[in-house]
């Protein structure tokens, strides 16, 4: 634990940044192939970062050569939703600017990767044309509001959606730098010293994450969030919003007073409060939260530092009033969005599966071109899941079997195909490009999975719903600490495995074991999966028989597969 006192270099920096601009624009107008370490830490405000090969780095080192560098450009939309043109436009701009794919990321964003530094602004400034930004996609503020992808025509998910457009409209920062760097806006008068009336000088201590949720579809994992905003329906009308503070994945190895955490119900608000009480939480966390250590920023360690009644009295005093105690609420529960279903105005969305979220054409499986085909002929509306899969939306009945066979006659996989291991894992992009990673993730999915479902076969379990989460560091992108199963990146070649959440995201996992490699995974599950498949409680999934069994029975069950390995 740091015993540091004065503010971290990333808090000086932005402290002297000139609202974020620092000198983002001098540095891309000067060509070559990279930035600074501070310009690439401010560029993150502005939805990108610098990233290079990891897989060539060592070879180019070797000959004299520099780094291949790219940057990573995310787009913010609120919910995952896009209209056909803005996918069409987005898709066109990964041929022309990108590495020829998509990548669909856990908090229903797109990430586009490889763009060189002389496309970085034409290719920002791009999506800025088709009414979309990347404008706090990343950085210390809040990113991109998640709710439920589902594109039903209902009153609480046409809600749900609004209130995400609000609260990602309403809680961008003020700062003109975005828009002076990226889309030529001519300096104002206040240029580098814009009031910011929520971020303040310095902007938030760490990354806040928001999420709108509803009992029946918390597909999101709301939990997880910093903010999490329950909407609670009754008699056809929205009651008010729980609220849930504290979530957040992350971790740092060797570091126990860093650690993943699930939001605390704290209290609720009307349904017109909603912009109020983000704020509300937002300025707490600006006001208090940590800003010498950044292991140690993020609001989860603001609660649990001041405790949970600090906490309420002082999101009470920012929002002017007292909270509300919690509305009664159902369990929460993540509901199958893949395949066909009706909207409920006579059209339907059919939800096609996206491993790993990256839409790309490999061989003769042509996934990005019957997406764009799809959109273009029939006029589709793409929803992002946090499950990093597409939602195609909006299709008129009559062009369902004409959907179908144009996704499986580009060797596209649907949801009917699937295992339900292999639609339940979520992989985060770990190697070649995100410099965090100390192991694989997306590219090791497929043999990950193939290993844990020989598994499933053996014991009669091929059919069971487990989630599995891959990520190739502790920072938790793909959500590894919830779910059934989670793989965390521990040293190349090795992860520390966990199990024992909940599938629908109310319980952390625990540790099981420090450093697996790749090829001893589905070994060291085996003995658990096989106590579960004869002594499992009626109704009860893998991830609640792992918490029933408890640490130390887990690690009796799996020591002879690990005394076999050594």
């Amino acid at each position: 634990m740091t015993t540091a006192t004065k503010p971290s270099a990333a808090e000086l920096l932005k402290d002297s940044s000139r609202r974020l601009r620092g000198t983002i624009g001098p540095e891309l107008a000067a060509g070559g192939t990279h930035v600074s370490n501070a310009a690439n830490s401010l560029l993150k405000f502005h939805g990108s970062y610098e990233q290079y090969d990891r897989d060539t780095a060592t070879d180019l080192k070797q000959r004299g050569l520099e780094k291949q560098y790219g940057f990573m450009v995310r787009v913010r939309m609120p919910g995952g939703r896009l209209t056909a043109a803005q996918y069409l436009a987005l898709d066109a701009l990964a041929g022309s600017h990108g590495d020829a794919t998509l990548r669909l990321t856990t908090r229903q964003a797109i990430q586009f990767h490889g763009i060189v530094k002389g496309n970085l602004k034409p290719a920002i400034a791009a999506i800025n044309a088709t009414l979309l930004t990347t404008q706090a996609a990343c950085g210390d503020v809040v990113r991109n509001v998640t709710t439920s992808p589902a594109p039903r025509r209902d009153a609480p998910h046409a809600r749900l959606q609004a209130d995400a457009e609000l609260l990602s409209t309403g809680l961008l920062p003020r700062s003109r730098a975005y828009h002076e760097i990226f889309l030529d806006e001519a300096p104002g008068a206040a240029a580098g010293e814009e009031a910011e009336p929520l971020y303040g000088a310095t902007y938030l201590p760490r990354k806040f994450k928001i999420g709108l949720a509803l009992p029946q579809d918390n597909t999101i994992d709301a939990l997880s969030n910093d903010l999490a905003l329950i909407a609670i329906w009754q008699g056809g009308g929205l009651r008010g919003y729980n609220v849930a503070i504290g979530g957040g994945m992350g971790m740092t190895h060797n570091r126990p007073d860093t650690y993943p955490r699930l939001a605390s119900l704290i209290g609720s608000v009307g349904a017109d409060d909603l912009r109020a009480v983000a704020e509300a939480v937002v300025r707490v966390q600006r006001d208090h939260g940590g800003r010498v250590d950044r292991k140690q920023a993020r609001l989860k360690y603001l609660v649990d530092q001041k405790g949970l009644p600090w906490m309420r009295a002082a999101i009470g005093e920012a929002l002017g009033r007292p909270l509300a105690d919690p509305l009664p609420m159902p369990a929460l529960q993540v509901p199958d969005l893949l395949g066909w279903h009706a909207q409920g105005d006579g059209t339907w969305w059919l939800g096609v599966p996206v491993p790993a979220g990256r839409i790309a054409d490999v061989g003769r499986v042509r996934l990005r071109t019957a997406l764009r085909e799809a959109v273009r002929r029939y006029g589709i509306d793409p929803v992002l899941t946090p499950q990093q899969d597409l939602l195609l939306s909006n299709i008129a009945a009559r062009y369902r079997g004409a959907v179908t066979r144009l996704l499986r006659a580009h060797g596209v996989t649907l949801a009917g195909q699937l295992t339900p291991l292999a639609r339940w894992t979520l992989a985060c992009v770990a190697l070649p490009t995100c410099g965090q990673a100390l192991t694989e993730a997306e590219r090791v999915r497929a043999p990950l999975v193939a290993d844990i479902e020989a598994v499933l076969r053996r014991h009669g379990l091929a059919r069971e719903r487990i989630s599995l989460r891959i990520t190739g560091c502790p920072n938790g992108c793909a959500r590894s600490y919830g779910g059934d199963i989670g793989l965390v990146g521990r040293v190349p070649g090795a992860y520390a495995v966990f199990v024992g959440g909940d599938f629908e995201g109310t319980r952390l996992s625990y540790k099981l074991l420090e450093r697996v490699p790749q090829e001893r995974v589905a070994a060291v599950l085996e003995p658990l999966l096989a106590a579960f498949a004869q002594g499992r409680l009626r109704g009860e999934g893998f991830g609640d028989f792992c918490h029933r069994l408890g640490l130390a029975a887990a690690l009796l069950l799996v020591e002879g597969v690990q005394a076999s390995a050594a």
